[in-house]
């Protein structure tokens, strides 16, 4: 199961397209975290940071605040560039720029993170 989380619905469409898998796409961060309270837990998630509601970084927060929940990886998905932070605490494992990605990129991390 992999979790897809932003706000722009035609972005997650171009992420699940890629993915072509078992895949569970929220438009924001409160709603992921009740899919996780009710026992869903993704294989890896890919994240945009400027959501409505809640932001990223307070989601990422709240998942490094658990240890079921911090060992989730997460790819930010984002405009800002984020290349220069060190986020590894947040469990984050990859960057995309949103403008620059390609579906390769996509299904790079997922075939590296997805549990067979």
């Amino acid at each position: 199961m992999i979790f897809v989380i932003d706000d722009d619905e035609i972005m997650i469409d171009c992420i699940k397209n890629a993915i072509n898998d078992d895949v569970r796409t929220f438009l924001n961060a409160i709603d992921a975290m009740s899919c996780i309270s009710d026992g869903v837990m993704p294989d890896l998630m890919f994240l945009d940071i400027m959501l409505d509601g809640p932001d990223g970084f307070t989601f990422l927060n709240e998942l490094s605040s658990y240890p079921d929940t911090a060992k989730i990886p997460v790819v930010v998905v984002s405009s800002l560039d984020f290349n220069d932070r060190d986020l590894s605490n947040y469990g984050v494992v990859g960057y995309l720029n949103k403008e620059t990605m390609t579906p390769g990129d996509i299904k790079g991390y997922v075939s590296k993170y997805r549990k067979k």
